[in-house]
């Protein structure tokens, strides 16, 4: 199991702290300095079921000067806002949770996060 993370997260430390509370091993990758590839991010974006779009962070600063939140959301677009997620590793949402059995969640509610725990955890 991987979990991206920005320590300052509040949530991000949430994670970590339920992670260890249910004994589970897990490596931590510190996201921002350890910045995904455009293909780490297709693959993540598969596991999740998930668009771009639907993990970006568009209110953060960087994303207010793409102009970002006016920006196409559709297939056509997909590798543009890859991209710039791949050059601004803030734009992405965190914590996301990839588990060994292919499952990986966004994990900033305690039901997803609970949905990559062991059962009875």
């Amino acid at each position: 199991m991987e979990i991206w993370i920005n320590p300052r997260c509040g949530k991000c430390r949430t994670a970590l702290t339920e992670l260890d509370a249910a004994g589970v091993e897990y490596t931590v990758r510190r996201y921002l300095e350890d910045t995904p590839t455009v293909a780490e991010l297709e693959q993540v974006l598969e596991r999740l079921g998930l668009e771009p779009w639907d993990i970006t962070r568009t209110d953060e600063q960087v994303a207010k000067d793409l102009g970002m939140k006016d920006w196409p959301r559709e297939a056509g677009e997909r590798a543009r806002w890859i991209a710039a997620m791949a050059e601004h590793p803030v734009l992405i949402q965190r914590p996301i949770i990839t588990a060994d059995d292919g499952h990986a969640v966004v994990a900033r509610t305690p039901e997803a996060l609970k949905s990559v725990l062991p059962q009875g955890a």
